[in-house]
């Protein structure tokens, strides 16, 4: 018993790591324009999208109950297959970030889940028609981000087409603030659960918990490793966003911030997991086309979409592996 509750304690210790790592890769959805206008630096901006992190993991935890029920029964899940999982999705997020690529934090822990269950119990444990359900938001979402953020600013254009470009950045600037703001709520309000289903599955598969239900303890400590993790900032992706991608003023980041946490809270309402890095991504090309299609750097944006295509599967794999090693060690 002491030494499962040790493993147990292990498990709640690396997945606090991955949600720091998240806070720390994902930190360029909810600041890379703000920071990219220069509308705010970055220490402001990185201690502004930290405090609004913390706060907005407190919004729900129905996004949590969907990753820790909607990819395997809880009843079948040790603490080996969730520190397998954990290993696999830090392994490829951690490998993103390295080289600035702006990956899903989302299709990682999805990923590492999926390739630990095989490793353990094989594909039938694995719940086909949840996993396509957030398959469909992951692929959805971004897109959604894309034709919003064009139409979001084509209205823009034509409401302001008259005024003075001098007058409509000013105007902007003060708004991207706002919209910067309900970014990281929103990043907040559906990144921070994710690990907090993980931690409970591991809690609930143990017999710690009678019945799923997100503890209030998990819900702080995980929302303080992401406010951590963003404070740390993640600088390679933040620029990879905000300025390889497209070049932004305030009135693009806007835009583009307004269009992604309008879905991703939309998303966390109904505890749909999502990613917040192609929802804003896609928000940000969209915006970009919006201007003309030359806007956007589309080499860089396919680039992103290798890495998007390829993040399940490779932390799939990753996490395949190290189920098999955790496997080799104890038997």
């Amino acid at each position: 018993m002491a030494e499962a509750t040790w493993v147990l304690v292990g498990v709640v210790i690396l997945g606090l790591a991955f949600d720091y790592i998240n806070g720390m890769h994902d930190s360029a959805n909810a600041i890379a324009t703000v920071v990219s206008t220069r509308v705010l630096s970055p220490r402001k901006a990185i201690l502004l999208a930290a405090g609004l992190n913390f706060f907005g993991a407190f919004l729900s935890t129905s996004v949590a109950k969907t990753i820790g029920k909607g990819i395997v029964d809880p009843s079948v899940v040790t603490n080996s297959m969730v520190i397998a999982a954990l290993l696999g999705a830090i392994f490829w997020n951690l490998l993103t970030w390295w080289y600035g690529i702006p990956s899903s934090s989302s299709h990682a822990l999805i990923g590492g889940l999926i390739g630990s269950v095989i490793a353990y119990h094989g594909a039938a444990q694995l719940n086909g028609g949840g996993i396509l359900k957030i398959v469909k938001a992951l692929v959805i979402s971004p897109l959604a981000g894309l034709v919003l953020g064009f139409i979001l600013m084509i209205v823009i254009y034509w409401i302001f087409h008259r005024s003075p470009a001098g007058k409509v950045n000013w105007w902007f600037k003060h708004l991207q603030v706002v919209s910067a703001s309900f970014m990281a709520v929103s990043h907040g309000s559906n990144d921070a659960q994710k690990v907090m289903g993980i931690i409970t599955m591991a809690l609930f598969g143990m017999g710690a918990i009678e019945d799923f239900q997100v503890p209030r303890w998990v819900v702080v400590v995980c929302a303080l490793a992401m406010a951590a993790g963003t404070a740390a900032g993640g600088w390679r992706i933040i620029k990879t966003m905000g300025v390889k991608m497209i070049k932004l003023q305030p009135v693009n980041g806007f835009a583009a911030e307004t269009t992604a946490s309008a879905i991703i809270l939309t998303a966390s309402h109904y505890g749909v997991p999502v990613s917040t890095t192609h929802v804003i991504s896609g928000s940000i090309m969209g915006v970009g086309s919006a201007k003309r299609a030359n806007a956007v750097r589309w080499e860089v944006a396919g680039q992103m979409a290798i890495a998007w295509v390829l993040t399940i599967p490779a932390s799939a794999v990753a996490a395949y592996l190290a189920a098999l090693l955790l496997q080799a060690f104890s038997g």
